[in-house]
């Protein structure tokens, strides 16, 4: 229990009844406040060890605000919700809270969420420490390691992705007085693959000369501090300095995140973090780089080397490291097709948290892979040797779900004829995956939670109870949140599963993933039905690639079987789509399927044709002189943004 709890809350009344309730349940209040500025006052004088924290508070600053420096500080918080519009609730999300309480509070809510909120912060606290700790024990090994600076940059790099995620990373330096050297950057292709892009590889992707992109470089921004911009901070960003709008426009990155360090030489080495997702980075990367400083530091001064050491245009891609390190295959992510830099956020997450016994939470539309994901979260964990025993609980009706997943002894109820050993026992001292979870009945739900809190079973008419060892991944494609609010879901049960959610992204946001799935399940399913399929013609593609998957990969599966089991050739040039309304236009015809000619473009397909077009002119070029955006009097960022909402990718126009 936490000995001491600080209340922020502007409403006497309800922080009052807050304050008798905790108190009669044996907690120490150490203090009320009802501003930011009171609270943080209060925080340094008092230590509290979890903080009840209203989202809305007098003053400028709000609760959010409060609860960045709390999360750095690594202090317990929940907050205080009254009806608050999805917007802030989203705001309040990405703080990663312990639990939240919605207002007006009953008593055995704020008692549950309490103490719900103290196992997920240990957890998560516990969990974050041996990971950084053994980060530091990697990166000292990569330092210590007979290999030259280059091999070493290229190492410690790879070390942090899964702590600080990326498609495009930079590491410079800069000299007092001067203006900041990127020595070489990093493009992420696949899960441990790294294009190296030095000054020649970069002059070659944008086709600009050496000249123009120093010129840009020394106009850059100079950070001095840890900082990072997301979405409308980043494209604001971009605005102002060209270098960062050249970088966002070439590799279509949309977040930031810069973490310069001070090193012996009086230089400041810098590594800078660039991402595909619009909020990729937030306080935790800063209080991660705080508690890590030294060992960057350390890295850093090893694996880039000093400005007077380096001649002027040397890169990582001039030296003996090879552009790309190309792995045969990604272990333990066998049968887990793709590259998109959100499945290899899912990688990321899964190599982080598999080493841990730490209960992890799938999450994703159905036919998203949640099954293959639990599965590598196993083979990547110290179980791996042990059980990996699947149950899926919608299969079962309730009156048999409890028996398959804890057992019963002989003569237990009709027909139990004999003693049946549990799932649970089953996955002993390793791994059970848990899928639909959502589908398990409330009362069931009880037992399930004793599982996770005691580690102990009791099978159906015994007397005795069961220690087991077991690691829990459960899954579902329902909004537990909604189903917590309409009562079908337990709350302190979402809470002990809800420890580290992995959410898998739909098929139809990554659609850079297509082709190569469709050959997989092409090659696969040649050699099942002894076909000699080649591939699929370029209208399909354009159809496949254009549809919205609501069933997601296991849809996409199963229509590429029965294409190759209904083809007359070795090309799939007709692969039927279902009539959904997402493809349908006005007049209810099938957009994808309906004949060129009878269709009138949009204004968005002119404008899209448009772009196109001067982009051809341009060779695909967007930023500088005579490029796209100038041609087109828009800002590069505009017509950037354009080109993502209208579909155009850059790559396929050079």
């Amino acid at each position: 229990m936490y000995e001491k709890v600080l209340i922020v809350e502007d409403q006497f009344i309800e922080a009052n009844d807050l304050q008798l309730m905790l108190g009669k349940a044996g907690y120490h209040v150490c203090g009320i406040a009802n501003s930011v500025q009171k609270a943080k006052e209060m925080i340094e004088k008092e230590r509290p060890d979890l903080v009840l924290l209203d989202i809305f508070l007098k003053g400028k600053l709000t609760g959010i605000d409060l609860a960045r420096q709390l999360k750095e500080d690594q202090t317990a918080f929940v907050y205080l919700s009254a009806n608050s519009n999805e917007e802030v609730l989203a705001a309040a999300k990405a703080t990663q809270p312990d639990g939240f309480l919605v207002k007006p509070f009953r008593e055995k809510d704020v008692l549950v969420t309490l103490e719900i909120a103290r196992y997920r912060h240990e957890q998560t606290v516990r969990s974050g420490h041996r990971q950084e700790a053994q980060l530091q024990k990697q990166l000292s090994r990569i330092a210590e390691e007979d290999t030259g600076p280059d091999q070493k940059l290229l190492k410690t790099i790879m070390a942090l992705q899964s702590f600080i995620p990326f498609e495009y990373m930079t590491a410079g330096f800069k000299m007092p007085g001067q203006p900041p050297h990127t020595h070489s950057g990093f493009l992420r292709i696949t899960f441990d693959e790294y294009q190296v892009i030095g000054p020649k590889e970069l002059m070659i992707i944008t086709k600009l000369k050496m000249h123009e992109i120093s010129a840009l470089e020394k106009t850059g921004p100079v950070e001095i501090m840890p900082v990072w911009y997301n979405e409308e901070a980043f494209i604001t960003l971009s605005r102002s300095y060209p270098i960062v709008g050249l970088i966002a426009d070439t590799f279509q990155v949309r977040s930031y995140l810069v973490l310069p360090m001070p090193l012996a030489s009086g230089e400041t080495g810098i590594f800078s973090f660039y991402s595909r997702r619009p909020d990729a980075y937030h306080a935790d990367h800063i209080a991660f780089f705080s508690r890590l400083q030294r060992a960057l530091t350390r890295a850093v001064q090893q694996v880039i080397p000093s400005t007077t050491n380096e001649s002027s245009g040397s890169a990582i891609a001039n030296s003996d490291v090879p552009a790309t390190s190309t792995p045969s295959f990604t272990p333990g992510f066998e049968g887990i097709i793709g590259s998109s830099h959100l499945l290899l956020n899912v990688f990321d997450h899964v190599t982080r948290v598999a080493p841990s016994d730490t209960s992890v939470l799938i999450l994703g539309e159905s036919g998203t892979g949640k099954e293959k994901i639990a599965e590598s979260i196993h083979q990547l964990s110290p179980r791996k040797k042990n059980a990996f025993i699947k149950v899926n609980c919608a299969a079962f009706p309730t009156t048999l779900i409890e028996s398959e997943l804890f057992g019963h002894e002989k003569g237990a109820f009709t027909g139990a004829t004999e003693k049946r050993i549990g799932k649970f026992e089953a996955a002993a001292d390793g791994t059970i995956f848990l899928d639909e979870i959502g589908e398990i009945p409330v009362e069931l739900q009880v037992k399930l939670l004793r599982v996770l809190q005691e580690k102990e079973i009791e099978r159906i008419g015994s007397k005795s109870i069961k220690k087991i060892d077991v690691r829990i991944i459960a899954a579902t494609n329902r909004n537990l949140e909604k189903e917590v609010a309409e009562g079908r879901f337990r709350l302190d049960l979402y809470y002990r599963l809800n420890v580290f959610p992995i959410l898998l992204p739909a098929l139809r946001d990554r659609k850079d993933d297509i082709p190569v799935l469709i050959s997989h399940f092409i090659s696969y399913y040649n050699r099942k039905a002894g076909r000699k399929i080649t591939g699929v013609s370029d209208k399909v593609m354009k159809n496949l690639t254009a549809y919205h998957w609501p069933g997601n990969i296991r849809e996409l599966e199963h229509l590429i079987e029965r294409s190759v089991l209904l083809a007359k050739g070795s090309i799939l040039d007709d692969v039927p789509l279902p009539n959904l309304p997402n493809l349908q236009d006005a007049k209810g015809m099938n957009a994808v399927n309906a004949h060129p000619g009878s269709k009138v473009k949009t204004i968005h397909e002119n404008e899209r044709d448009h772009i196109v077009e001067v982009l051809k002119k341009c060779y695909g070029r967007i930023w500088g002189p005579g490029g796209a955006a100038e041609l087109l009097n828009v800002p590069p960022t505009t017509l950037t943004s354009k080109m993502k909402k209208l579909g155009i990718k850059r790559e396929n126009i050079v």
